[in-house]
């Protein structure tokens, strides 16, 4: 992951966005491929997948049920270790 991630300014938004456990939408763009590699991280849940108009890149959307605001932050550290993720 490039870009600086201000892990406690976004726990801060996650709590203030509502009561946990809640229902929380993931979304990733990886390269065609490695869409396993996010899938990996859901084992349990169902993992929606688009395929962009020039098939170099999958959209995941994924429903989570989750426990806490670290519990979030947690996924996303595991997934910016993913190559080629370019959104999150």
């Amino acid at each position: 992951m490039d870009k600086k991630f201000d892990k406690a300014a976004f726990k801060e938004k996650l709590e203030a966005s509502g009561e946990f456990p809640m229902l929380y939408m993931f979304k990733f763009i990886v390269p065609t491929g490695t869409e396993h590699e996010i899938a990996a991280l859901f084992p349990k849940n169902e993992v929606v997948l688009k395929p962009s108009s020039g098939g170099k890149y999958i959209s995941t959307t994924i429903q989570v049920m989750m426990d806490s605001a670290d519990q979030i932050i947690h996924i996303y550290e595991r997934a910016s270790d993913i190559e080629g993720l370019i959104s999150f």
